[in-house]
């Protein structure tokens, strides 16, 4: 029962697709209870109004609240809401002293000058930027342990950078780096436009965004923090029709030593502990396995030896709202609150997806 529960948490932004997967994971939660969500959609009409999917699972309505006033009464706040408004939603958050996992853009990167770049604004608040930590926890999970402000990875940094983080940690990640993600339309938000229209997205495939997506400086920030050295990603994302899920391949240059055993040893040890990626053992990462979870794949391939050298293709696919969002947020929160960083969040999903 909700009453038997330790935490209490609000949810402000929760009428999009991030926003569904936050509701849903907190109400299966056996610790922690959602209280309260947030919206300026939908207000006064029950959570189903917006995800048909909640239809008889909770009486909470959506509520238009202060940030302040969401917080109130609350040991944690998660926030869905868009880049460039979240920023303005934190600081009273944060004044009030409850925790704060934030799924935006808004508070991932340390240099306000790759926040200006990046998504077209001056940060409102930089001197916050330094106070949050990035909530990739297998970079990360020490640091989050007892978080109080916490910044959720974005969907595609999250995929990429675990297909590259053993490469970073090993010393093997330098220079350029060629990357291809393909995203599904929930990524785009709830909200249509002319690129994300069923009749266009579905049966096209298109890129946006070429080598200047907004997630490229969490990405390099995060890989460096790795071990990674003097990296320049080179990115391309792609529009893919299917609503849920992104996959990326990379492509790096390695010593000829390194041959497609060794480097699946690598990602293999590099991945053994982590209950949330798997190198898969007779097959390479797809989407429609992990479609509905919070478990994200990793796979390699590599070529044949040419001068010395070996191109070796990574591989990662995840759901861009589980773990590429709402249930990354979800598994933050547990590490920040001394929880098993797995409540909520073990099912498999389906299959097929």
């Amino acid at each position: 029962m909700a009453a038997s529960k330790r935490y209490r948490a609000a949810v402000i932004g929760g009428s999009g697709y991030g926003g569904a997967e936050l509701i849903r994971r907190l109400l299966l939660h056996p610790e922690v209870e959602l209280a309260r969500v947030a919206s300026v959609d939908h207000v006064g009409e029950p959570l189903a109004a917006a995800h048909p999917s909640l239809e008889g699972a909770t009486e909470l309505l959506f509520e238009e609240l202060a940030p302040a006033r969401a917080a109130e009464g609350m040991d944690a706040v998660l926030l869905g809401l868009p880049h460039k408004v979240s920023a303005h939603q934190v600081p009273a958050l944060v004044a009030s002293g409850v925790r704060v996992v934030d799924m935006s853009g808004d508070f991932r990167l340390k240099d306000p000058a790759d926040y200006a770049r990046y998504y077209g604004v001056e940060h409102p608040h930089p001197e916050l930027l330094a106070r949050f930590v990035y909530g990739l926890p297998e970079l990360n999970r020490e640091r989050l342990r007892g978080a109080r402000l916490v910044a959720a990875p974005g969907c595609f940094a999250t995929c990429i950078e675990l297909t590259l983080l053993p490469l970073a940690r090993a010393g093997l990640l330098e220079g350029v780096v060629h990357v291809q993600g393909l995203t599904g339309s929930s990524g785009s938000g709830v909200a249509p436009s002319a690129g994300t229209h069923h009749p266009v997205r579905a049966g096209n495939l298109r890129t946006y965004k070429p080598l200047e997506h907004q997630h490229l400086p969490e990405i390099a920030e995060a890989l460096a923090q790795a071990g990674a050295r003097e990296l320049a990603l080179r990115f391309v994302p792609v529009s893919a029709p299917l609503s849920r899920g992104i996959f990326a391949t990379a492509f790096v240059e390695l010593p000829d030593a390194w041959d497609e055993a060794r480097l699946r040893r690598l990602y293999e040890e590099a991945y053994a502990g982590e209950p949330f990626v798997r190198v898969p053992r007779r097959r390479l990462p797809e989407v429609a396995a992990v479609s509905g979870s919070n478990h994200a794949e990793v796979g390699v391939a590599v070529g044949p030896a040419v001068k010395g050298r070996r191109t070796a293709a990574l591989f990662g696919a995840l759901d861009n709202l589980v773990k590429g969002g709402a249930g990354q947020a979800i598994q933050d929160l547990n590490l920040a609150l001394g929880l098993p960083e797995g409540l909520s969040l073990s099912d498999t999903g389906p299959w097929p997806p």
